[in-house]
């Protein structure tokens, strides 16, 4: 093989994974050591809950462990700050703990997930809430001195989603959990927008899986009630598989865009008490389609259907923080390029896009 023709060789490669095990129905957390067996993982579990997580499905959890001859202990944890974390890693290593089962909701999950990742251990994700689809992603959010940062974590080896659990939670958790893999389909359009524009590596496996997440929401919207726990069985699937898409594109790329941006600066802004992720990520997606010039309409009578906020008002905020974050959200993530561009969203142009998409009732 002659020199100039060994360099044309192909060694592109990328590693992905997933999953191995998808538990989602009801009654399903007794079936927690019996996954945790066929995984292969082995000795002590650690298990982190908060104080009514536990009760709730910590304790039915850890007694499923034990009866497949597990040794368990359970940690309660606190706020998800990187202290906290670093605490809670240094005792399950001191312990000796083999896995890391994360029992609750958002901020409990992504406890969990950045402990095993820190110790290398394999991580069992049990959502007591579906509130984003974080359940199922290798990303955590966790708390800083100032504000929230997202970081790469690892993958659950398997999730195990009891619906009986979930429905008895508050709805709005799973509201806010169906707009949060609703916003996929804005995320996507910029996805493919840095594409064409910037050339930026794109996954169509990945971009197919988000997508039909979010077609799974939308068209099943006026079915997804409070107090169904077929609600939880219709809504539960698509947010853990927004989740593994994440895992398949190796980023956030396919369930985080401008809309997300949106978000984030807007909680960055707020005055009042801590916003709800989707439920902000849900009215971005609306205004985000308008820009994409996509059916926003739809995305919104689809949130209002579910029972999302499609109003500033809704939200808690006022239509200045939405104009101002709106103007300001290009510069959260300067290196992922969204419809809003390089230079953001003029003053005129935030006033008009929160007010002809129904966010603001009037220019602000």
């Amino acid at each position: 093989m002659s020199q100039g023709h060994a360099l044309d060789v192909f060694e592109k490669a990328k590693t992905m994974v997933f999953p191995r095990t998808v538990l989602a129905g009801h009654g399903v957390l007794a079936k927690t050591g019996e996954i945790c067996t066929s995984l292969g993982l082995s000795s002590r579990g650690a298990v982190i809950a908060g104080k009514v997580t536990d009760r709730i499905a910590g304790q039915p959890v850890t007694e499923a462990l034990r009866k497949e001859g597990y040794e368990v202990r359970t940690w309660i944890a606190g706020e998800p700050s990187l202290d906290e974390v670093n605490r809670l890693s240094e005792e399950v290593r001191a312990w000796g703990g083999r896995f890391v089962v994360a029992v609750g909701g958002g901020s409990k999950i992504d406890i969990g997930k950045v402990i095993a990742s820190k110790l290398k251990v394999p991580f069992v994700s049990v959502p007591t809430a579906a509130s984003h689809d974080g359940i199922s992603s290798p990303r955590a959010s966790l708390r800083g001195d100032r504000e929230a940062f997202s970081i790469e974590a690892v993958v659950p080896s398997a999730v195990i989603a009891d619906t009986s659990v979930i429905l008895s939670g508050p709805f709005r958790f799973l509201v806010a959990g169906c707009a949060d893999v609703i916003s996929n389909t804005t995320a996507v359009m910029d996805w493919r927008l840095a594409q064409r524009l910037h050339s930026e590596e794109f996954s169509s496996t990945s971009a197919a899986l988000a997508e039909y997440a979010a077609r799974e929401i939308l068209e099943h919207a006026r079915e997804i009630k409070p107090g169904k726990e077929e609600s939880v069985w219709l809504a539960i699937r698509p947010i853990i598989m927004s989740g593994i898409a994440m895992a398949v594109a190796g980023s956030s790329r396919p369930s985080s865009g401008s809309e997300h941006l949106f978000a984030h600066a807007l909680a960055r802004i707020h005055a009042g008490g801590a916003l709800m992720h989707g439920e902000t990520v849900g009215v971005g997606t609306i205004m985000m389609m308008y820009l994409h010039g996509g059916d926003w309409q739809g995305i919104r009578n689809s949130l209002q259907e579910i029972g999302a906020p499609t109003t500033a008002e809704a939200l808690g905020v006022s239509g200045k923080e939405v104009v101002t974050a709106l103007m300001n959200a290009h510069t959260l993530r300067p290196e992922r390029y969204t419809i809003l561009g390089t230079t953001g969203l003029t003053q005129e142009a935030a006033e008009r896009l929160a007010h002809v998409t129904g966010v603001t009732t009037r220019a602000a």
